[in-house]
This record gives C-alpha cells, sequence and structure tokens, in this order.
C-alpha cells in the first residue's frame, strides 16, 4: 500500500504534489518522492521519512514545472529505509521515464531474469517497481521501434506490461516530452481514480490513490480508471483513454474498505464510510447472536478506521457509544510500522484510556481487524487496567488468516494471530472475555450493496484465494523465507531516518534527441 499521484497543470505543481502527498501520508509513512518535468528535463527528490520531514524550502525550489508526479512509500518488514528504494524511479532510455507504482508484482523474480537475459537491462534496487519501470521501458521500446511515440505504442506498451507483469500495480508515468500515463492491473487491485479542474486556459488532470486528494486540491473527480485501464494526457492536455488487458475483471482489495483508505475517500463508486457504516450493521447482527448484550454497558471504537462501524453498531443494539481512548496524532499507524517490537511499543504510546468509560462497565470494544493481534492484546490489557469488568471484542473485519502478497504487510503466516486458531483460541490470545468475528459474505455485502456492479473481491488475506491465480503455496513459501532472512539482516526493518533532511535534489537532464 502506497500513495501516489500524477498532475498535468497550467502552473507549477510542486506545491499540489505536496498538499496531495500530505492527503494521502496514511497510505505510506516511510519515504516520499516527487518528480517533476519542464523543457523535457526531469527534476526530482525523494528520501526517506515522512512527507513533512523529506520536503523543505529548498527542495521545494528544485522541481520546476507544470507537470509531475509523486510517491509515498509504505514500509515493508525487514526492508531498511534506503533512498534507493523510495520512489519515484526513472531511467532514460529508449524514452525519459520516471514512474511510481502501487502494490506488488507477483512475479518479480521471472521478470528479473528477463529483465537480464532478454531485455538486457540492468536494475539497481530490489523493488519490484523499478522492474515495473524497467518492462515498460522495454515495451515502449518494442513498440515504437525506437522512434516516436504516438499514443497507439503507448497504449500498445501498456499492454505488454498487462501481458508481463503479475500481481497489483496502479502507477503514474511521466514521459518527458510527451505526457502523464496512468494505468491499473487488470484486476484493479489497488484504486486509482481521475480527477478534472476546468480552468479559464485549459482542464488540467490529477490522477491519484484516492479521491480525497482531488478533493481537497480542487479537482472534481471525473471517473476511476478501470481494471486494464490506460489514461494517457498529452502535452495539450487531452485525455485518452483505452483498455488495454485482454479479459479485466474487476476485483480490488477488500482491505482498502476496511482499513486502508481514509472514510472520506470514494474507491470504484462505494463511499468508504458508508462502507463502515454497513459493516457496523452487520456486525451488530453477529454481535446480538453471540454475545450477552443486555450484559454490554457500553460501545468503545479503536480509533480511528473502526468509529463508523462501532457507531452503527452500538445504535443498532440499542447500546451506548462512547469514546474510551485518546490518540495521540502524533505516532504513526501502528499496523503499518515495519517491526514487531516497534508496534508494540507505539501502541501504548498512541493511546490512552479515558478512565471513568472502563471504571466497574463491561465493555465491547470495536476494533476494524485484527492482524497480528499486538495491538488487540495490549488494548485489552489497558481497559482492565482502567477498571473495566468484562472486556468483549468484535472486529468489523473477518479473521486474517493468509498472507497478503498485493501490497500490504501481512505477508508471513506464523505472524497472524487468525493462523490456525480458532475464534475462542484468539480469544485467549488477546486476553478478552469473547470475541466476535465478522463473516467474510457479510463484508462482500457491505461493499457490493452500495455498489452492486463491485461483485468480486480479492479477500485473498480472509479466504486465501488470490485473484491473479499465480499464487502458490511455494511462492507463499519463498516470501516467507525472504522475509525471515531480510529481518535476520536489517533487525526490526526500522531504518534511522536521520537523512531525511539531507539535501539529494537533483536533476535528471534528458535529451530526447540524443536519447532516441
Amino acid at each position: 500500500m502506497c500513495g501516489i499521484l500524477g498532475v498535468m497543470a497550467n502552473t507549477p505543481v510542486n506545491q499540489l504534489l505536496y498538499d496531495g502527498l500530505m492527503v494521502l501520508q496514511h497510505r505510506g509513512q516511510d519515504a516520499a518522492g516527487i518528480a517533476t518535468s519542464k523543457d523535457n528535463a526531469f527534476f526530482m527528490h525523494k528520501s526517506p521519512g515522512l512527507v513533512r520531514d523529506v520536503f523543505r524550502t529548498r527542495n521545494m525550489r528544485v522541481l520546476p514545472g507544470n507537470m509531475g508526479i509523486a510517491h509515498c512509500r509504505y514500509p515493508t518488514a525487514g526492508s531498511p529505509s534506503d533512498s534507493a528504494e523510495s520512489q519515484p524511479f526513472y531511467v532514460n532510455s529508449p524514452f525519459g521515464l520516471v514512474l511510481a507504482h502501487n502494490g506488488n508484482l507477483t512475479n518479480t523474480s521471472q521478470l528479473q531474469e528477463e529483465m537480464f537475459r532478454q531485455d538486457l537491462r540492468h536494475i539497481n534496487t530490489s523493488s519490484d517497481s523499478e522492474v515495473l519501470l524497467n518492462v515498460l521501458a522495454h515495451e515502449l521500446q518494442e513498440s515504437a521501434k525506437g522512434f516516436r511515440l504516438d499514443l497507439d505504442n503507448i497504449f500498445a506498451a501498456v499492454a505488454g506490461v498487462h501481458r508481463r507483469c503479475k500481481g497489483a500495480y496502479a502507477v503514474v508515468v511521466l514521459i518527458a516530452g510527451y505526457g502523464l500515463l496512468a494505468f491499473r492491473d487488470p484486476f484493479g487491485i489497488r484504486p486509482l481514480v481521475v480527477g478534472v479542474n476546468e480552468t479559464a486556459q485549459r482542464p488540467e488532470y490529477l490522477v491519484a490513490s484516492e479521491s480525497v486528494a482531488l478533493d481537497t486540491l480542487g479537482f472534481k473527480v471525473l471517473r476511476d480508471v478501470a481494471p486494464g485501464e490506460a489514461l494517457f494526457v498529452d502535452m495539450m492536455h487531452t485525455p485518452h483513454f483505452r483498455q488495454c488487458a485482454a479479459a479485466p475483471v474487476l476485483s480490488p482489495c477488500i482491505f482498502e474498505y476496511v482499513y486502508l483508505a481514509r472514510p472520506d475517500s470514494v474507491i470504484d463508486g462505494v463511499s468508504v464510510y458508508e462502507a463502515r457504516l454497513r459493516l457496523g450493521e452487520h456486525l451488530a447482527d453477529k454481535v446480538a447472536r453471540n454475545l450477552p448484550v443486555e450484559e454490554i454497558d457500553v460501545v468503545i471504537p479503536i480509533p480511528d478506521s473502526s468509529r463508523p462501524a462501532a457507531m452503527q453498531l452500538a445504535q443498532r443494539l440499542h447500546i451506548p457509544y462512547r469514546e474510551g481512548f485518546v490518540k495521540n496524532r502524533y505516532i504513526g499507524r501502528t499496523f503499518i510500522m515495519p517491526g514487531q517490537s516497534v508496534r508494540k511499543k507505539s501502541v501504548r504510546q498512541k493511546l490512552n484510556t479515558v478512565g471513568q468509560e472502563f471504571e466497574g462497565k463491561r465493555v465491547l470494544l470495536v476494533d476494524d481487524s485484527i492482524v497480528r493481534g499486538t495491538t488487540s492484546r495490549e488494548i485489552v490489557e489497558m481497559a482492565r487496567a482502567a477498571g473495566a469488568l468484562k472486556v468483549y471484542f468484535a472486529s468489523a473485519a473477518p479473521p486474517v488468516r493468509y498472507p497478503n502478497v498485493y501490497g500490504i504487510d501481512m505477508p508471513t503466516r506464523g505472524e497472524l494471530i487468525a493462523t490456525g486458531r480458532s475464534e475462542a483460541e484468539i480469544a485467549r490470545e488477546i486476553g478478552a472475555d469473547a470475541l466476535v468475528f465478522q463473516d467474510l459474505e457479510a463484508l462482500k455485502t457491505s461493499i457490493s450493496e452500495i455498489n452492486p456492479r463491485l461483485s468480486t473481491f480479492d479477500c485473498s488475506c480472509f479466504d486465501g484465494r488470490y485473484v491473479t491465480g499465480d499464487v502458490t503455496e511455494a511462492y507463499l513459501d519463498a516470501v516467507e523465507s525472504a522475509r525471515e532472512g531480510k529481518s535476520a539482516a536489517f533487525g526490526d526493518g526500522n531504518g534511522d531516518d536521520d537523512d531525511a533532511d539531507e539535501d539529494d535534489s537533483r536533476q535528471l537532464d534528458l535529451n530526447l534527441k540524443t536519447s532516441a
């Protein structure tokens, strides 16, 4: 999970991209980067750290141009914070390209081998995003035959990417001297939405991971990029859409609606906030069937993602809703912190109890999901320490029993508390008196009843069914083995951010005549 932006505007875009990254900061806290283009030259600054720390005034001054892309990186456990892994990525042949990617490729090793043996391209990092960039560059070279690009060449190259790359990818690309390209994998696993700002001069276009970025930056939502579809905005600000996949099927990641996206976003025609309200309604029905509702004195959410579901659950069950935890907003989201020890330490730094809401009460805690169980266990202990007589727990999502390989940091089965455990056993693990999980069908219904066009989802972390069809047991074993090796090499994966203030801005010069 990362945040990406691409914009074609009439005025300098550096501030626009910075503001957009701030809105998408929840999608990635490990690193950030912006690349802009002016007079066929690229300008880029990227570094580990939060957006506000990566970009200073001096960095913004060297990001000229009216078109650009931006990225905030989601950390992967076992990976060091490294400027080389930060995005965007750049390649100069056969055409100058700068790319930002949200998602995860599942055939990276195969593609790396093809790059070396067949395409004769060098991959400088372990990032699958750099691999994807080089696949696109090669396909552009093949389709254009070394000459100037046109729309058919560009869309043919995206079709080539779809044929070769497996997994999840939402992508924005700058092509120096040509325009802005954006595309989404044939299953639409990761979100991508297009917005327009009509001006007196000519329309401006913005592509982003979530619609909230469009809203806050003054763009009107045009539509979502369809699965397998590509959008190219040329230098005259004319948008061109084309379907580039042979058999696209919209199967968005269902976890976006549960946890990842901001509640004020709309993804594939579904309000995330409304979906979470409906999750609360369905969860309330299951709680009523499985818990002694008459014994519950108060419903308390675990801030922030679970609030809509908890409010709706409390209303449906006629139980008082209270805010029992106060959140320190200057601590990052524990789910996307890279190391288990860091996550555990940060829980108590992030949350504190309002004692009177727990003292002498039987409480029902509602969270959006339970992944590793670290946060849940700590929170139950905090509730009991605050004087709760009983602590019941409800999850707005089903138990996470399987790895996610499409860009969410939960790749090993051993880390998932629900793997191999019953609900009663999970309840004992986190210290709750009883535990209720959402049913998967209820989760799907909560979304599809808002937009009936959505009938299939990637629910792999809940049901173990991977929509791309290429994820095998051997693949999962290899991912887990590699992850364990990296964790051993880099400790808990929490790299230092002391280089975030370093000025590594640089101009990437490109002359289209010589590069062709």
